[in-house]
């Protein structure tokens, strides 16, 4: 059987550091490519969740405050031994 062709989005971050190593992205797709850039770059991936959880620290921290304040939405149906 042949294959067919597909197009897939992946995080352009993602393409530019694999670029950037000299990585060819063909038959892999942004869930691979980011474990394989974390192997190969860990600096690059602690870099991204850096800046990810800068870019998302207000939702985060509002997000923790209803938490905080109204506890977790499974609340009602966790065990009691937990």
């Amino acid at each position: 059987m042949g294959k067919v062709e597909l197009n897939i989005g992946i995080d352009p971050e993602l393409i530019e550091q694999a670029g950037r190593l000299g990585i060819s992205i063909a038959g892999i797709d942004e869930r691979a490519l980011r474990l394989h850039l974390q192997k190969v770059d860990p600096a690059g991936a602690e870099a991204r969740a850096r800046r990810w959880a800068e870019e998302n620290a207000e939702a985060i921290r509002d997000h923790n405050a209803f938490v905080e304040k109204h506890g977790l939405l499974s609340d009602h149906i966790r065990p009691w031994w937990l």
